[in-house]
């Protein structure tokens, strides 16, 4: 019988880092930020303009130390990992931890699906006075039809926030023209297809980049992960003359009723998660360009960065379907 305990029962010696403030200082930071998000939310719909805010403030504040607090604790995790103190289990625990985290963002953007599924299929067709709910028509918003993208808001077919009695929460005004490809001038300027193009196309090379790091090629693996990011930062380019476009020339903003909200929570949303993409995979090219971090055997920083994209890939492809095409 063994004299070794770690032997007899088959595990390895699992390292346990010292106590630390790192999970608690996030948790600071992350309700800092969704306490100043909702601040300036509701300061959006019914505040004045007139009113001191420091919404801005705190939800800066907030980001600022949540940041600064997962930097901290990613370079200790780098560290230990360097230092060798890293075993099998312990490695195992970032892959089901990745998953885990990858899988809430999955839901995160279910809910936001959900939404518009529930205003296509149900809640628009009540409004305009079909199935079950149609009584609500009359109650609400009498003469109302519903198509989508919508074509006016239910609170301009009865004359707008003044005339309307009941629920009213704001001014909400149509947009000229939705998003669709037949309201592009030309199918060349319809600028999410070309976001599509490049993020698939991205999607391509962050694999390659993978290939050539599994294969102990650094400079390809630099190179394919350095056109990743730069094709990441062309995608963000393009929403943000997109949102411009939405805005200026087509009228379509958060005040566009259920369209111009579901809109922007979806894209904005997934513009911010290709930009925390992005940042996670522009760390892991430094790292590797500037201090040679990742061999074939050890490269979970990059792997679970690329995880994270390919999953920003796919939210994509869902988004451009029932947003854009549908």
């Amino acid at each position: 019988m063994s004299s070794n305990p770690s032997t007899a029962t088959g595990h390895e010696k699992y390292y346990v880092p010292e106590s630390s403030s790192l999970a608690v200082r996030a948790t600071i930071g992350l309700l800092l930020s969704v306490f100043g998000g909702g601040l300036m939310l509701n300061e959006m719909t019914y505040g004045s303009a007139d009113d001191a805010s420091y919404s801005g403030w705190v939800l800066t504040a907030g980001l600022v130390f949540f940041i600064l607090t997962l930097t901290s604790w990613f370079r200790t995790v780098i560290k230990e990992n360097i230092a060798g103190l890293n075993s099998g289990q312990v490695n195992q625990s970032y892959v089901l931890g990745m998953f885990w985290f990858i899988f809430s963002e999955v839901m995160f953007f279910a809910a936001f699906f959900g939404t518009l599924l529930y205003v296509r299929q149900l809640a628009g067709p009540w409004l305009a006075g079909e199935g079950e709910g149609g009584r609500m028509n009359d109650l609400l918003w009498p003469g109302f039809e519903f198509t989508w993208p919508p074509s006016i808001t239910p609170q301009e077919t009865v004359g707008g926030a003044d005339a309307q009695v009941i629920a009213n929460n704001g001014d909400f005004v149509s947009q000229e023209k939705s998003m669709a490809p037949a309201d592009a001038h030309a199918w060349y300027a319809w600028l999410p297809m070309w976001n599509t193009i490049i993020l698939l196309s991205s999607s391509a090379t962050v694999h390659v980049a993978h290939t050539a790091i599994l294969a102990g090629d650094r400079a390809k693996f630099n190179r394919w992960l350095g056109i990743t990011v730069g094709l990441a930062l062309i995608f963000l380019g393009l929403q943000a003359a997109e949102y411009y476009e939405a805005y200026v020339l087509y009228g379509l903003t958060l005040n566009s009723g259920i369209y111009g909200s579901t809109f922007f929570m979806l894209t904005g949303f997934h513009g911010f998660h290709v930009a925390m993409g992005m940042t996670m995979l522009l760390i892991q090219l430094v790292r590797s360009v500037k201090n040679e971090h990742f061999t074939a055997s050890d490269h979970f920083g990059f792997e679970a960065s690329s995880w994270y994209w390919h999953f920003v890939d796919v939210v994509w492809v869902f988004l451009f379907l029932f947003v854009y095409i549908l």
